[in-house]
């Protein structure tokens, strides 16, 4: 067993390797193992099994190491579009039996079921987090102001929800030399380019044969490419909020990006 202080290794009695992760606010292991749980329904794209969780502690399987390959992106895009296509009851939708009071992170995430993209993104993915960072300094009035004025302009979609990752940085997706895993999700009910949004920001092994297989699959709208500045507002901002001024900048150009 070895122990990085939130995350521990451990074998089971059956010989079974297993990560043991340590809930870092209430709620937030029963968040996790729900969202586990739903984007392993879909059947598209590998996540750990989860065999047991309480109030502190989520028992899940262990990601065995390994590289990834251009083949496995092809196979994590073809997957991932499927998940996308599993679809959600609503925008902001939480997995079933997920709480409304989620995290992203350790910044805290509401899942609160709304019709409208556009209208939501703003209210629960927006600007909740420039209040945050307001509320710390590190954005000032006139900042807010422009992220505010940049809500007035999110254009519609006629997307219906995707059953999102929600937290889909290189970080979290775990390579085992055949397929690509996904682990620590915030899933919930979204636009699907919030997703590949965020694997752009933060880079992935072979993004260009993910987003290949990914659109032979399912066929992103038109000027997809344009938007991800907006869709990238939201990961920005949580990072604005969990590490402070370092990307209060780009959170910022890309409000003005659109």
């Amino acid at each position: 067993m070895s122990d990085s202080g939130d995350v521990r290794e451990a074998v089971l009695d059956d010989g079974r390797e297993v990560v043991v992760k340590r809930g870092h606010a209430p709620g937030a292991t029963a968040a996790e193992a729900a969202a586990l749980r739903w984007l392993a329904a879909a059947g598209t794209v590998p996540v750990p099994t989860v065999h047991s969780h309480d109030r502190d502690r989520l028992v899940i399987d262990r990601v065995p190491a390994g590289r990834p390959s251009a083949s496995a992106a092809e196979r994590f895009g073809r997957g991932l579009a499927g998940l996308h296509t599993a679809g959600a009851p609503a925008f902001g939708a939480p997995p079933p039996d997920g709480p409304a009071e989620a995290w992203i992170g350790r910044a805290p995430m509401a899942n609160v079921p709304a019709d409208d993209w556009a209208s939501w993104y703003a209210a629960d993915r927006v600007l909740p987090y420039v209040r945050l960072a307001t509320d710390a300094g590190t954005f000032g009035p006139s900042e807010a102001a422009l992220f505010e004025r940049a809500c007035t302009r999110i254009p519609a979609s006629a997307e219906p929800p995707a059953r999102l990752h929600g937290d889909l940085w290189n970080g979290n997706v775990l390579w085992d030399g055949r397929e690509a895993w996904l682990i620590d999700p915030a899933a919930h009910g979204g636009h699907r380019e919030t997703d590949l949004a965020m694997l752009h920001l933060f880079g992935c092994p072979h993004l260009d044969r993910v987003l290949g297989a990914y659109r032979e699959e399912a066929p992103l709208a038109d000027g997809w490419e344009e938007r991800i500045g907006l869709h990238q507002l939201f990961p920005l901002l949580v990072h604005t909020v969990l590490f402070g001024q370092s990307y209060a900048g780009q959170a910022l150009a890309a409000a003005r990006s659109f």
